[in-house]
């Protein structure tokens, strides 16, 4: 009777002992598991990078040698509320004109103004007090075209040109963003050594004359905004 009792007493704690190590060893299974499932690293996305770099006044004209090669394009319509007017780019300017079609292309001029109107003299394009605009002109660079005058090509009506920067600057570096276009019945030949032409009006000066006369307040911008709606390159 009293073996039976130790038999009894003796299983029942080897019983117990093999539940506690089987429970040890599912822990650990289980721990080791966790430890085998890595969690997903992180990966942070990367930047696209620029079809083009951002321009400066040491890049801009090195970056236009280039890009004039490669953009063989030179003729633009530029459509507004008025009318479309179309201009034929001068190749032997060829910064001025690649400047004008690399923005044309990265749509700067969709949604400008002619902010400046002279009756008789000018209408001057390219610009506007929209901060959309402003934030546009950040994201291409910050950068001055030098002047390119001795091609032969006067300020005669119907001459586009491009003004100088609204910073004083005795070489008369030019504001890439800006444009004006003569109005003047006989040119304003005067301007000739002072800016650059780097093209000319070929259909729409109609428009021209349109814009030309809207009221204009003592800045002379436009009491009602005269949209440059979109610019696009043409055959």
């Amino acid at each position: 009777m009293r073996f039976l009792i130790v038999l009894s007493i003796g299983l029942l704690f080897f019983n117990c002992e093999d539940k506690q190590t089987s429970k040890q060893k599912d822990n650990a299974f289980a721990k080791d598991s966790l430890k085998l499932e890595s969690k997903p690293k992180k990966t942070i996305p990367k930047k696209p990078e620029l079809e083009f770099p951002k321009l400066t006044d040491k890049n801009a004209m090195e970056f236009f040698l280039k890009y004039e090669k490669e953009n063989k394009e030179d003729k633009v319509r530029i459509t507004t509320d008025f009318g479309s007017i179309e201009i034929q780019l001068y190749n032997k300017t060829k910064f001025h004109r690649a400047n004008f079609i690399y923005l044309t292309k990265q749509s700067y001029f969709d949604g400008t103004q002619f902010y400046r109107v002279v009756n008789n003299f000018i209408i001057q394009g390219g610009s506007s007090d929209d901060y959309s605009i402003a934030k546009r002109r950040r994201k291409i660079g910050k950068y001055l075209l030098p002047p390119d005058t001795k091609r032969g090509y006067t300020h005669k009506r119907g001459a586009v040109s491009m003004p100088s920067s609204e910073i004083e600057n005795a070489y008369k570096l030019a504001s890439p963003f800006q444009f004006f276009i003569i109005q003047r019945q006989g040119g304003a030949k005067y301007l000739d050594k002072e800016y650059t032409v780097f093209g000319e009006v070929i259909r729409g000066m109609d428009v021209i004359d349109k814009i030309a006369q809207v009221e204009t307040d003592e800045g002379e911008w436009p009491l009602q905004n005269v949209y440059i709606r979109k610019v696009e390159i043409i055959e």
